[in-house]
């Protein structure tokens, strides 16, 4: 017995869509060499990656607030920095 191959066409639903491409940005920051050490061997403590930590540790700040800072968050201009 021969098996015959059948070609359908896919419809436009079926079609896979194109993913849009993420743009990223580079972020640099200075670490002192202990601090590069600590950061590295809690990273294999955890076994995660030194981004993911970072990424993590931040991501409270980065959630929210594409458009516009909700007013709670400014500061005025009369208050005092006493304890930072």
């Amino acid at each position: 017995m021969i098996m015959e191959e059948k070609t359908v066409k896919k419809s436009a639903k079926q079609k896979k869509k194109k993913t849009k491409k993420r743009k990223f940005k580079i972020l640099e920051i200075k670490l002192s060499s202990r601090q590069t050490k600590s950061l590295a061997n809690y990273c294999v403590a955890r076994k995660t990656t030194p981004n993911k930590l970072i990424k993590k540790s931040i991501s409270r700040y980065l959630n929210g607030f594409e458009k516009e800072v909700p007013k709670e968050f400014y500061v005025s201009e009369r208050q005092l920095n006493l304890f930072e």
